[in-house]
C-alpha cells in the first residue's frame, strides 16, 4: 500500500511512518514547511517522500487532491493538527482553521483521490470529565468538550462521519488517550507530563506534581498506538469511533516513582479529571487490537532515551504558574463538564 501521513514529522506521525516503512509500505509525509524534523531516520528507505503542504491552504491554485492523485495514495492517516489546552483558549480561530477546516481539506482530497481508507486521530479530551458511572469510558459516553482544542477534535470526527455518510468515504476515528514514547514533544507550551518530568530529571530538578499526585492517567505507548492505526486502515470497518488506551490507569505518583527523583507539589488545575480510563473492549472485539507494552517497560524505554530531552525547557512552579494563568482564568469558572488531556 501507499500511505499518506499528515503531520508525519510529529511525535506519533514519525513513529507511524517508520512502522509503515518497516511493514513494507510506501509512505508520503505531508508536513508544514516550517515544521521541525524529528530525530527519525527515514532517509535509509527509498520508499518515502516528503511533501510540504499546509492543510489550511484553500484549494484555489493547486488542489491537494491533484497532488495525491499523482502519488496514487491508498491510505491516509490524518494526524496533522494543533494540540494543547492554553493555546487553544488564546487562539481558537487558529485551532478551528487547522483542526476543523484543515481536516475538511484532507477529507475532500481523500474523496477526490478515491483512497481506500482514512484514519483520523481524535482525542479522549472530547469526553471531558466523565461521570463516575462512565469509568472506564466507552465510546458511547457523552461528549463534553470544555476548551477549543477538544471541541475542534470532536468537530473533526463529525466531518469524518459526514464524509462517509454523504460520499461513502471509508474512514475511522481513533480517540487517543495519553500517548507517550520516545520523541514526544520537547518544546512549546506546558503540557504533557512525561516531557515535563524527563526534562526536570535530566536537569536534576524536582518533578512538579499537580495536586496530590493521586490522579491517574490512561497512558498508552506510541508503538501500540501505531499498531491501532494500521489495524484500522487494514479493516473493512468504516464510520466507527474507537478508544485507544490501555484501560489500566497509572497515578502521577507512580510515574514519579518509576522515573526516580524528588517531588514538589503545585496547585491542582480546574477542569482536569481525577482519572482517565479507556474502555477498549470495542477496538479489541472489532479490530483485534490490544496494547502490548506495559507501563513499567514503557517508562524504562523513556529513561533509556532521556537524552532526547536534554535541551527541552525545564518547567518550575513559577513558570508553570505563569503559563497556566489563562487555564485558571477560563476553566476555573463553573462548568457542566471537563476535559481529559495529555497532561497531569
Amino acid at each position: 500500500m501507499k500511505a499518506l501521513v499528515t503531520g508525519g514529522k510529529g511525535f506519533i506521525g514519525s513513529h507511524l511512518a517508520e512502522k509503515l516503512l518497516a511493514d513494507g509500505h510506501e509512505v508520503v509525509i505531508l508536513y508544514l514547511l516550517e515544521a521541525s524534523c524529528r530525530n527519525f531516520d527515514l532517509m535509509k528507505s527509498q520508499n518515502f517522500t516528503f511533501l510540504p503542504w499546509d492543510i489550511r491552504r484553500t484549494n484555489t491554485d493547486v488542489a491537494i487532491a491533484g497532488l495525491l492523485k499523482g502519488y496514487k495514495i491508498d491510505w491516509i492517516f490524518h494526524l496533522a493538527g494543533l494540540a494543547d489546552v492554553v493555546p487553544s483558549i488564546n487562539n481558537p480561530e487558529n485551532y478551528f482553521l487547522t483542526n476543523v477546516f484543515g481536516t475538511m481539506n484532507v477529507l475532500e482530497a481523500a474523496r477526490k483521490s478515491n483512497v481506500k481508507k482514512l484514519v483520523y486521530a481524535s482525542s479522549s479530551s472530547v469526553y471531558g470529565i466523565p461521570d463516575v458511572f462512565n469509568i472506564p469510558t466507552t465510546e458511547a459516553a457523552p461528549v463534553k468538550t470544555q476548551y477549543p482544542y477538544a471541541e475542534t477534535k470532536y468537530q473533526g470526527e463529525r466531518w469524518v462521519s459526514h464524509y462517509y455518510r454523504v460520499y461513502s468515504l471509508p474512514a475511522i476515528s481513533l480517540r487517543l488517550f495519553n500517548v507517550y514514547g520516545p520523541r514526544s514533544r520537547t518544546t512549546g507550551t506546558y503540557g504533557a507530563v512525561f516531557g515535563t518530568f524527563l526534562a526536570q530529571k535530566i536537569n536534576n530538578k524536582p518533578f512538579t506534581v499537580v495536586g496530590n499526585g493521586r490522579q491517574s492517567r490512561d497512558f498508552v505507548f506510541v508503538a501500540d498506538v501505531c499498531d491501532a492505526f494500521v489495524k484500522a486502515a487494514e479493516s473493512e470497518i468504516s464510520r466507527e469511533v474507537f478508544n485507544v488506551g490501555c484501560g489500566h490507569p497509572q497515578t502521577i505518583l507512580r510515574l514519579a516513582e518509576l522515573l526516580g527523583g524528588k517531588i514538589t507539589f503545585i496547585p491542582k488545575r480546574p477542569g482536569e479529571p481525577d482519572i482517565t480510563c479507556a474502555d477498549i473492549s470495542k477496538i479489541n472485539r472489532t479490530l483485534n487490537w490490544n496494547p502490548t507494552v506495559s507501563f513499567e517497560a514503557g517508562v524504562k524505554i523513556m529513561l533509556d532515551n532521556i537524552n532526547y530531552w536534554k535541551d527541552a525547557p525545564v518547567w518550575t512552579p513559577g513558570t508553570i504558574s505563569k503559563a497556566t494563568e489563562t487555564w485558571f482564568e477560563f476553566l476555573g469558572k463553573p462548568q457542566t463538564g471537563g476535559s481529559a488531556n495529555d497532561g497531569q
